[in-house]
């Protein structure tokens, strides 16, 4: 456990071990074939679909439906591989309800819509448990580093590998796949499935990967440009935004995407310490997977409170409905004011809040929440971007292919200006920066 968790006084073992196996299982078993067969039946198959404009992978989804109700699974997955090769993952982490899903026809007309996301996990899984789908060009003696094997280093080196360049990569971590692998839920991704997708991907040949080589330390961006022809940096967020009141540094007042990090990497989930009193500060996915995770853990009270509204919270109504499912209480219009306790956190105290003229302000109004325990879940912020590259807000700037400030770097994913923090825009731009990347390298032979 990291010495940073400052877990003080807090309980592990709380349930029963039968209990951990049932509430981190599987939160959308997989579908049969007889079920796949039947929720393929209900597409339109639309000519103009409104679900492949709304997915930043542009994956036919119409296609791969198509090819999954004729009995070939395997071309479905052999579309969505095309187009998004971490497609396995992204079926089970991507927020289909308000991506491809939101604006299904079948949505549209009667509140239901196809089944989308469970489909592409359907296919890819199959897939996944064979031969890998692609093969290598032939070797172009070109080299690429790629720095993070999150989902964006990761989609990039595979289409690098793919059109026969060598790819380096390096992470600071002792396992690839990113957030994949540290930040998301448990229950997105059961039996170990993010190291297994990674092994897969490699199975393309042409990549070897440097762990616990972290950039500006192990690594120096001055000797990777001497060193390769292109590269690309996929090195996340990582940060995290303080609260910036009274008693933050109390015992027990912890950075969400630390406590989520520690529960995958967890060999028992009982042994991960979990307060009684649970308060969860943020609205976005990370705020609702610490949440619902605390509750799964056998917390006795768990309450998120944002300081916006219903409508402005960055989770998903699904999002909200899981948590308030589970027995998350959700606070809106709230921010926090002052952490208390003698050492350790026991009570947060909170001003209710209200937009006027588009501004968040304060009504005056106070209310306390008692707590042995604190997630802070408010975002998180760039850190080690190398010195010289143009910054835009808290991000490294990149042009529509992906390309930095400086012509031998390409950016993707949470580091870099573009698309929604999500894995599959990552993995959208990690793939359409190789693109960038071959065609610049292919002119200049």
């Amino acid at each position: 456990m990291p010495n940073d968790m400052q877990t003080s006084g807090i309980t592990d073992y709380r349930l029963a071990p039968s209990d951990y196996a049932d509430n981190f299982s599987d939160l959308h078993a997989p579908l049969s074939d007889h079920e796949a067969l039947v929720a393929a039946d209900r597409c339109y198959f639309c000519h103009d679909a409104p679900c492949m404009d709304a997915c930043p992978t542009d994956i036919d989804i119409p296609l791969f439906i198509r090819q999954i109700s004729t009995g070939t699974a395997d071309s479905a997955a052999n579309t969505i591989f095309s187009q998004n090769i971490l497609g396995g993952m992204c079926a089970r982490v991507c927020p289909t309800e308000t991506l491809c899903e939101e604006v299904c026809v079948r949505e549209t007309a009667e509140g239901k819509p196809v089944l989308i996301g469970q489909l592409q996990r359907y296919a890819t899984d199959g897939m996944m448990e064979k031969a890998h789908p692609f093969t290598r060009a032939a070797d172009t003696g070109k080299k690429i580093a790629v720095v993070g094997a999150g989902p964006a280093g990761l989609a990039c080196a595979h289409r690098l590998a793919v059109k026969g360049h060598s790819v380096m990569m390096f992470d600071a971590r002792a396992k690839g796949g990113g957030l994949n692998e540290y930040g998301i839920a448990a229950y997105k991704s059961v039996n170990d499935f993010a190291q297994s997708e990674v092994e897969w991907l490699m199975q393309i040949g042409g990549i070897e990967v440097k762990y616990d080589s972290p950039l500006g330390s192990a690594i120096s961006i001055d000797q990777l440009k001497t060193d390769y022809d292109a590269v690309f940096l996929g090195i996340g967020l990582g940060g995290v935004n303080s609260l910036r009141t009274d008693g933050e540094d109390k015992d027990n007042v912890i950075d969400a995407v630390d406590f989520i990090e520690n529960l995958r990497q967890a060999d028992e989930l009982g042994t991960v310490p979990v307060g009684r009193r649970i308060v969860v500060i943020g609205g976005g996915m990370t705020a609702v997977d610490a949440a619902v995770q605390s509750k799964l853990l056998g917390a006795d009270e768990v309450t998120m409170v944002y300081r916006r509204g219903k409508d402005r919270m960055g989770a998903s109504g699904f999002e909200q409905e899981l948590a308030t499912s589970k027995g998350v209480r959700i606070i809106y219009n709230a921010a926090p004011v002052r952490v208390t306790g003698n050492g350790a956190v026991q009570a947060v105290e909170f001003a209710n809040t209200r937009t006027a003229d588009g501004k968040l302000e304060n009504t005056g109004e106070t209310f306390t929440l008692a707590a042995d325990q604190v997630f802070k879940a408010i975002g998180q912020t760039l850190d080690g971007a190398p010195d010289g590259l143009e910054l835009e807000g808290n991000k490294i700037k990149v042009d529509a292919s992906g390309q930095t400030s400086d012509p031998v770097i390409w950016a993707g994913g949470d580091c870099a200006t573009g698309g929604d923090d999500l894995t599959v825009t990552a993995v959208a731009e990690g793939r359409d920066a190789a693109e960038a990347i071959n065609t610049k390298l292919t002119a200049e032979g």
